[in-house]
């Protein structure tokens, strides 16, 4: 694993396009697809967060088939990708599992559109997360965005990837996978 490095996707709580506090659905691209970037770039861990009940049993129903079921002989890569993933109820949850893993909190990053006040660059984040004995949780929004509730934990917000572009929507997929490549690169 590269040092303590963790990844969480936020379904809830989230914004939604008129600013209230909504919970997302959970997509099976983004397990699959971002559980396989986490294990490519040897993430400890990758938290899903939604309280939903009905959208949890459906990630579990996912797990399972590919860590357990069938899925697990056909395609050995894919279970071993999903093997990172774990179903977090709420934010907390993640904050709690990975003191308790590490025996410290996180250095807490989260990702945006937009810069802000604490915004930091991909070299600075790099140089973090390639030197620091410290657990470092970047946390990844669905909807609209993160609600100031979670954004006012975080240590720090990451640059945004395409900050001078006139269209800046990317997929949360592709969004992880280039911050991956932009704060570990080839070093692991």
């Amino acid at each position: 694993m590269l040092s303590k490095l963790y990844i969480a996707l936020i379904h809830y709580p989230i914004l939604g396009r008129d600013g209230k506090i909504i919970s997302t659905a959970v997509t099976n691209l983004d397990i699959h697809d971002i559980a396989r970037t986490s294990r490519t770039y040897k993430i400890k861990k990758y938290y899903l967060v939604n309280n939903l009940p009905a959208q949890q049993d459906i990630v579990k129903k996912v797990l399972e088939y590919w860590r357990e079921g069938f899925g697990k002989e056909y395609n050995p890569n894919r279970s071993e990708a999903l093997s990172l993933v774990e179903l977090k109820a709420y934010f907390e949850d993640v904050l709690e599992d990975i003191e308790r893993l590490e025996g410290q909190k996180p250095i807490i990053m989260f990702t945006s559109a937009k810069m802000r006040e604490n915004t930091i660059s991909f070299e600075v984040g790099r140089k973090m997360v390639l030197e620091s004995e410290k657990p470092i949780l970047i946390l990844f929004g669905t909807g609209w965005g993160m609600p100031d509730e979670i954004l006012s934990k975080c240590d720090y917000a990451l640059e945004p990837v395409r900050a001078k572009s006139d269209f800046n929507h990317l997929s949360v997929r592709a969004a992880v996978a280039i911050i991956l490549d932009r704060l570990i690169g080839e070093n692991v």
